[in-house]
């Protein structure tokens, strides 16, 4: 039989719908794996576009035929709960986006038959921009709450404002006509703790009063922040960005992203910024940001339905959250494309933008821009410079002790802002230094020629920031991004070239100690199943040595297209624990058929028991296209050839590894199946390759946790 022939003869409908070139039924097994059974000439007209409507098949008794009825009677209903994944799962891309092009296929062949099927194409076309401008509307909203909110509980810990208890220290004052210019921060309006307990607002009582005070509404805060994330919402807790990075690369974690998530997250956020440990929100904003748009996105059948889509928004929504943490749009999309995103394509880019852009403008009263100005001239340092220089070197001691411990304590914390005050602080040390050298030693070839005495020549503000680039760029291996968003943050567009300069010597320097940056660290450390993008793979192993069943194991679980039986299907699930099972023709042959999913059978069975009568533990299940004759006293058959998948994706047992891991990160697969001359041998999952890399690197292979 010709292949343009076979073409003609229709398609199956299924998520993939494939064709490959060969001669014969037999050859369409080799290579891709797909078997397709056609009927004879007469049936051509059966098969329209993707939907079999008209096949039938013959259940035979006793010679004659009994009973006709329609091959794929669960084709055109879809089971409920089919195609959707399973907790700590991995999604499969190539068959979401399949989904999102049938779909997106149906609703055009269908907006020209009535004008409410053209509303309902154009809802779904605008549907992308409806759900990114909710999300950063609530973004936006939700980043200026929680700055109100830590802005009075911080002034909490040291006084309370009798005029209006919702007022923080400086908000108290503005409308007092008791504040001088000097002393603008004191206004009878507000009283401190010590005026109020002991009626005392100077001397000794007072300071230890108030230093009481403020270590008990500290540890209240601190207590109260991490009793309701072990209480309420466990996944609250960190920044959030290592989650978010894995769930972006298509792992599943069920109220990761949800409203009681959001909720605990947003409050323990105030609580933990307020208390005073060595964090930030700057982080844990983009897990806010997210789960606004995962919740927003399950308004949108387009988004709720498909988890690849789905990411699409999350995407949008980590841009989002960098934005309103920094003021910083354009900084937001970057970081979103450099540093979490898995898959993004250019539509995101543009929406992601423009959530970026919706968000800051949402958060934004008018904030000016600073830049770095010293009109001072260099001169010999003081007294005062030199015990600040040592107080600087104890706080730089200090804060970084406080906030390697703080990141590990099960509240909100982000480490933007403890790195940029760890750079910032060591920047400043270091700019102090090079001022005084360049007082004392203008003559050196590298002050000489733009270096004079009584000259303003060095600008330790700006040693400071280029200094807190670098540190945070060490962190996370940030570069473009970061980059961006310190330039939308000070306004200084003379400083890009020296924060270019000192964010790629830090991650040089970074990367000469280990390539991971703190979030991949945190991936690792958590064994979430994340394939970074950015790390190689050089070992000149094959599939063959990969793949499962290893030499000692025990044969393959595989599945026949029509010789099980309901019961020896379920047995099979009940004593195994696999995600799905390959579909082959028999036993003896082991030519390939399709994959299909563990939770997709169970799904599947379950609802035919329900719905269909005469499916009982002995009826016979059909993966085929037709479905074989069967003597009288046999039950009905169930026909499953509708959650198959027919087109796995395959390999040869000889494929190098580096091709087979490109093919994992690129597509987005969860598994591969491996053939030699098109006879199934083994399969390679995304976990196998996870132990594999971690195999050759001298790792813990057992350091992957979940399937």
């Amino acid at each position: 039989m010709e292949s343009e022939q076979l073409f003609h003869r229709g398609y199956y409908r299924n998520s993939y719908n494939s064709i490959t070139s060969a001669s014969s039924d037999e050859e369409l097994l080799d290579g891709a794996g797909v078997i397709m059974d056609f009927q004879t000439s007469e049936d051509d007209n059966l098969l329209d576009g993707d939907t079999a409507v008209g096949t039938h098949y013959t259940m035979t008794n006793g010679g004659s035929i009994n009973s006709s009825t329609h091959l794929l009677d669960l084709l055109d209903e879809p089971i409920p709960g089919v195609g959707t994944y399973d907790d700590f799962h991995t999604i499969d891309w190539v068959r979401e986006k399949c989904k999102d092009r049938e779909r997106h296929r149906r609703i055009n062949s269908k907006k020209k038959e009535s004008a409410w099927e053209m509303t309902k194409s154009l809802y779904d076309a605008w549907s992308g921009w409806l759900v990114v401008t909710l999300t950063g509307l609530a973004s936006g909203a939700l980043a200026g709450l929680i700055d109100i909110a830590a802005d009075w509980m911080t002034d909490l810990k040291e006084g309370i404002c009798l005029s209006a208890l919702w007022y923080n220290h400086e908000q108290c004052c503005w409308g007092s006509n008791e504040t001088t210019f000097e002393e603008r921060d004191k206004c009878p309006q507000w009283k401190t703790w010590a005026e109020l307990i002991i009626g005392q607002a100077e001397g000794p009582g007072s300071y230890i009063m108030n230093y009481i005070m403020y270590i008990f509404w500290a540890l209240s805060f601190a207590f109260l922040a991490v009793s309701l994330v072990k209480v309420f919402a466990p996944y609250a807790c960190g920044s959030g960005i290592p989650e978010i990075k894995t769930i972006l690369s298509g792992f599943i974690i069920r109220g990761y992203l949800g409203k009681w998530t959001l909720m605990i997250k947003t409050i323990t956020l105030v609580l933990a910024v307020a208390s005073g440990l060595s964090l930030g929100k700057e982080g844990p904003l983009v897990h806010v940001a997210c789960c606004c748009g995962n919740i927003f996105s399950y308004l949108f059948p387009k988004y709720s339905t498909n988890e690849a889509k789905k990411r699409e928004v999350l995407s949008a929504a980590s841009a989002a959250g960098v934005s309103v943490a920094f003021g910083a749009p354009i900084g937001g999309v970057l970081f979103s494309l450099e540093e979490v995103s898995y898959y993004f394509p250019l539509k995101t880019l543009w929406r992601s933008f423009f959530a970026a852009l919706v968000a800051a403008f949402v958060l934004r009263n008018d904030m000016n821009a600073s830049k770095i100005v010293d009109d001072i001239p260099d001169r010999p340092a003081g007294i005062g410079v030199y015990s600040a220089i040592w107080q600087l070197c104890l706080a730089l001691i200090f804060k970084i002790i406080m906030t390697v411990f703080t990141f590990g304590i099960k509240v909100p914390s982000g480490l933007f802002i403890p790195s940029m005050a760890i750079g910032a602080i060591a920047g400043r040390i270091v700019g102090i230094a090079v001022e005084q050298l360049a007082y004392y030693h203008h003559d050196w070839f590298i002050f000489k020629e733009w270096c004079e005495v009584g000259a303003d020549c060095i600008t330790p503000g700006l040693y400071a920031m280029v200094g807190a680039a670098a540190c945070l760029g060490g962190v996370t291996r940030m570069t473009v991004s970061l980059v961006v968003i310190v330039f939308e943050l000070t306004g200084g567009l003379e400083y890009i070239v020296p924060l270019m300069a000192a964010v790629m010597t830090s991650k040089w320097v970074g990367d000469a100690f280990g390539r991971e940056g703190i979030y991949e660290a945190h991936i690792r450390l958590n064994g979430y199943p994340f394939l970074d993008a950015k790390e190689e793979f050089t070992h000149t192993t094959l599939a063959a040595d990969v793949m499962r069943p290893r030499r000692n194991d025990p044969p393959l679980a595989v599945l026949t297209q029509d010789n099980m039986t309901v019961d020896d299907i379920e047995n099979m699930i009940n004593e195994t624990s696999y995600n799905g099972f390959p579909v082959i023709m028999s036993k003896e042959s082991q030519r390939l058929v399709g994959f299909a999913l563990r939770r997709d059978l169970t799904i599947a069975i379950e609802s035919a028991r329900k719905k269909q009568e005469g499916i009982v533990g002995s009826s016979r299940v059909c993966f085929a296209q037709h479905t074989p004759s069967l003597p009288a006293e046999s039950p009905r058959p169930l026909k499953l050839r509708s959650i198959l998948d027919m087109s796995p994706f395959t390999v040869t047992d000889h494929t190098p590894m580096e091709i087979v891991v490109d093919i994992f990160r690129k597509l987005g697969l969860r598994q591969c199946l491996v053939t030699h001359n098109g006879r199934l041998l083994g399969i390679i999952t995304k976990k196998d390759i996870l132990r594999h890399m971690a195999q050759t690197a001298n790792q813990d292979p057992a350091s992957i946790m979940f399937n």
